[in-house]
Parts: C-alpha cells; sequence; structure tokens
C-alpha cells in the first residue's frame, strides 16, 4: 500500500524568514556570497540609481540643456552618495514603488527624484536648493533599455573583475604551483585508458594550468560595451528637443570617459549583448577546462596516484563504508561546471537576438547571470579545496610504471628506426618486431633488456636502451613544466 505524502503539511515556502529555493542562496551561501554584491536583484537596482545619477550629472557638467543648473561639489557629493548608502531601506521602498509602477527602472527613477526632492533639508543652507529643479532631468532621453544595459556593463566588469577572475585565477595559481612542485614526479599515461608513454604528474598539471590561463588572459581583456542613444538607437528625440548638441559625442564621453565602459556606436534599442556572449562563452570554455581537470583528478585518485586528507576535504566519507573518503570535491565541482556551462551557452544564444529593434527577452535571461557564475564560482571552490586535500603517493606511481615495461617499445621501436636510416642492417620491421614482443603480453625489465641486447643495434644506442626505464622514460616533461614560468 502506498503511503502518500501528508496533504496537511506546514508549507515551508510561506515560512518567515524566507525559506531558500535556490541551493546557492541556502546550502552554499558561503560560497557565492560575494556575487550578491553584483548580480543580485537590489545590485542590480543600485547600478541603475549610479547611472541615472552619473548621466544627470554628466547633462549639468556638459552644460546641455539651457537653464539647468550647475551642480556644486556638494551637490554631486550627496547624489553620489545615495549610491554608497544603497541599503535595506532603499530596497524596500524600491520594492513598494514597483508594486505600484509595475516597473523596475520607473521606480529607480521615482527613488531618485524623491532624493531630489529633501536635498535642501538635508544638505542646509543654501546647498541642495538646485536639486530639486532636476526633478525633470531625471532620466532625460532614456529609454529603460539605456539605463539596463550600462548597468549590466558595469556589474559585469566589477563582479567578473572583483569575484570570479581572482577566485578563477586562484585556481590557475594553485594547479602551476602543484605542477612546478611535481615536474619532477615520473607517472604512467593512459591514453584510451591504457597504458602509454611515461610522463610526469607535473607535465599532465601543467597542460590544465596552460590551457586555464589561456581563457583567463581572454577574461581580463574582456571589453565591456555600452550605449545611451535613446528608443531605437539614433538620437530622435535628442536632436529634436536639443538640436545644437552633439549627441554622438556626448554619448561616447558618457560611456568611455564617465563610467569607463567601450562605446557601442551602432545598437537598436538594445546594446547587442555580443559581448555578453563572448564573456560567456570564455567563461563557458574555462568551466569545461576545469570539468575535464575535475574528471582527471577523480580518476587518479581512482587509481591510488592522489590519497585524500580526510580533514582537508571536509568529508566523512561513505554512510555505510567506513573505509571510504570519497572524491566528493571533484564530483561536486562535475555538476556545477556542468549547470554553469548549461546557463551560460543559455545565455550567449539568447541573448544575441532580439526581435527587430526591442523584445524583453534579455530581460528575463540576465535575471540568470548571477545563477550562471555562482555554480562557476562553487565549483571553483570544490576544486581549490579537493586540491589543497590530496596528496601525491610516488610510490604508488612508481610500482605502476615498474609494472608496464612494455611501454618502452615506442622508444626500441624510434631507435631502430633511426638506427636504419642511417644503414644499420637487420633494423627491418621495427614496429611489427616490437608489436609482437609487447601486444597482449606484460613484459619485465629483464625481458625488454634482452630483446634490446639481440637487436644489434651500435653499442651506443643499445646502453643507452638497456639504461631506459619506465621512470626515466619521460623526454622533456620535467622541462616543460618552465613555459608556465
Amino acid at each position: 500500500m502506498v503511503t502518500e505524502f501528508p496533504t496537511a503539511h506546514v508549507d515551508l515556502g510561506a515560512l518567515s524568514p524566507a525559506i531558500a529555493l535556490s541551493s546557492l542562496d541556502g546550502r552554499y551561501r558561503g560560497v557565492v556570497a560575494p556575487l550578491v554584491d553584483w548580480f543580485s536583484e537590489a545590485a542590480v537596482n543600485r547600478a541603475r540609481l549610479f547611472v541615472e545619477i552619473e548621466w544627470l550629472i554628466w547633462l549639468t557638467d556638459q552644460e546641455v540643456l539651457d537653464g539647468a543648473p550647475v551642480l556644486s561639489m556638494a551637490e554631486k557629493s550627496y547624489l553620489r552618495g545615495l549610491v554608497g548608502t544603497f541599503g535595506a531601506d532603499e530596497i524596500t521602498t524600491l520594492s513598494e514603488t514597483e508594486a505600484k509602477t509595475k516597473h523596475d527602472v520607473k521606480a529607480v527613477e521615482y527613488l531618485l527624484k524623491s532624493a531630489l526632492e529633501v536635498a535642501p533639508e538635508v544638505l542646509g543652507g543654501a546647498e541642495g536648493q538646485a536639486l530639486p529643479k532636476l526633478k525633470e532631468m531625471v532620466h532625460i532621453f532614456c529609454t529603460s533599455e539605456d539605463i539596463n544595459n550600462l548597468t549590466y556593463a558595469i556589474l559585469l566588469k566589477q563582479g567578473v573583475g572583483r569575484v570570479w577572475l581572482p577566485a578563477a585565477r586562484a585556481l590557475q595559481t594553485q594547479i602551476t604551483d602543484l605542477a612546478q612542485e611535481n615536474a619532477q614526479v615520473p607517472m604512467l599515461a593512459h591514453t584510451h585508458g591504457q597504458p602509454a608513454t611515461p610522463t610526469t604528474l607535473g607535465h599532465e598539471l601543467a597542460v590544465f594550468a596552460w590551457r586555464m590561463n589561456r581563457q583567463l588572459k581572454r577574461v581580463e581583456a574582456q571589453e565591456y560595451l555600452g550605449k545611451i542613444n535613446g528608443a531605437t538607437g539614433d538620437f530622435a528625440a535628442h536632436t529634436v528637443a536639443v538640436p545644437g548638441a552633439d549627441w554622438s559625442a556626448l554619448s561616447r564621453g558618457f560611456v568611455e570617459d564617465r563610467l569607463g565602459l567601450t562605446w557601442n556606436p551602432l545598437t537598436t534599442q538594445i546594446e547587442s549583448h555580443d559581448y555578453q556572449a563572448e564573456l560567456y562563452a570564455t567563461v563557458t570554455h574555462f568551466n569545461r577546462i576545469a570539468h575535464n581537470l575535475a574528471t582527471d583528478i577523480w580518476t587518479y585518485i581512482s587509481l591510488r596516484y592522489f590519497a585524500q586528507d580526510l580533514a582537508a576535504q571536509g568529508s566523512t566519507g561513505s554512510s555505510t563504508m567506513p573505509h571510504k573518503i570519497n572524491p566528493i570535491r571533484f564530483e561536486n565541482a562535475e555538476a556545477n561546471l556542468e549547470i554553469s556551462s548549461g546557463l551560460f551557452e543559455v545565455l550567449e544564444q539568447t541573448l544575441v537576438t532580439t526581435r527587430m529593434q526591442r523584445d524583453l527577452t534579455d530581460s528575463t535571461t540576465q535575471r540568470n547571470i548571477g545563477t550562471a557564475f555562482g555554480h562557476s564560482l562553487l565549483a571553483i571552490d570544490n576544486l581549490r579545496r579537493g586540491l589543497a586535500g590530496l596528496k601525491v603517493d610516488a610510490a604508488v606511481m612508481a610500482a605502476d610504471l615498474d609494472d608496464n615495461w612494455e611501454v618502452l617499445g615506442e622508444a626500441v621501436q624510434q631507435t631502430m628506426r633511426v638506427a636504419g636510416i642511417a644503414g644499420i642492417p637487420g633494423m627491418d620491421n621495427p614496429y611489427e618486431r616490437l608489436k609482437e614482443l609487447t601486444r597482449g603480453h606484460k613484459v619485465d625489465g629483464a625481458r625488454m633488456r634482452e630483446f634490446i641486447s639481440g637487436l644489434g643495434l651500435p653499442p651506443e644506442q643499445t646502453a643507452r636502451l638497456q639504461a631506459l626505464t619506465p621512470a626515466t622514460y619521460t623526454g622533456l616533461a620535467a622541462e616543460l613544466v618552465d613555459y608556465l614560468k
């Protein structure tokens, strides 16, 4: 008989304080909290307020509108201070206002207008008297997307630069350090899951560090584009209302000189979001490399090349098998990197398309930017903690190498080819001869040396091959790690 879940139960969605629906805001809040300052709804509204204020100040500084007052330093400081003190009260006010306006940018506009009205009282004396007169200049010549596109560009530049990029760079540096520390530690390689030409642990880690570094350089060089050009991107209302102004120059100056972004001169009502797609593609590429690292480390743990430090991993292991320390940090990273990459791929595919001059699909989509970065940041944190809890077991790797002497077959074959080209007789069919010796057979050191001694190679080449072991057959692996410097 099936026991149904009770229909009479506490509605967890109605509890106060509210219970998080997303794991990022619940279980993993401590890791991703730094992103809240840049990608939350409140952060978006604070940045909107910043853009509205700076546009207002910019227009007065440029003396674009006849009759508009020139603001004093105290009045500018008052306006800019609204961004610095933006907090719980403003968040509540905006929520209440938006419930009436049904428009988020309009709510920010009203918040700023209210602050202008009370400015004389707050500043006292002669200061602030000009600010109430600027109410009709708030949001002038702007569509909501003029504010929003600049808002997201600012938040992405700051959030990526201050939070995600330092974390990703720290992971890349940690891998670089591990690579350099283990540059000389020989390790059996596996191609197609089979024993292959040996390498070093440091070399294999260096490959990941090198790959990550290329993507992080792309993120560091990323442009963040912005526009402020009206309802369909052609300054139509601007040139009618104030025909004497150089609106292209004013727009470019505001975007580049005041906000520190890259001006996009050709847009519809929306900034085209191509730079966002480029950024998300690069972060996704980084995620995929990190995912590859996670799966390889997981495999090396299963081969016992790494031992795990229980305390460092923060794991109690299996719930039923007390001998186990599960590689949960790398499994958690895998899952979060997949979620993050999936979200970023949706963002980059959706944001580059709009119906004719404007639709609102981008507005909804961009609300998930923080979630995508959150899962990536969580994965990075797990990878860093997981790597910090690993101990290299060189003895296990050495034993594995010693159990696979057949991997020297490649070195013997190539030496025979070189000797044959040089005219040494008896070097015919080296590949087939090594295949007969090694394919499907276990070969120990004694058998390999016996085979080498009977090849008829010149003494110098014979001695070089006789001295070779799987542990020393690593080529330039250790030296190549130096390219990370």
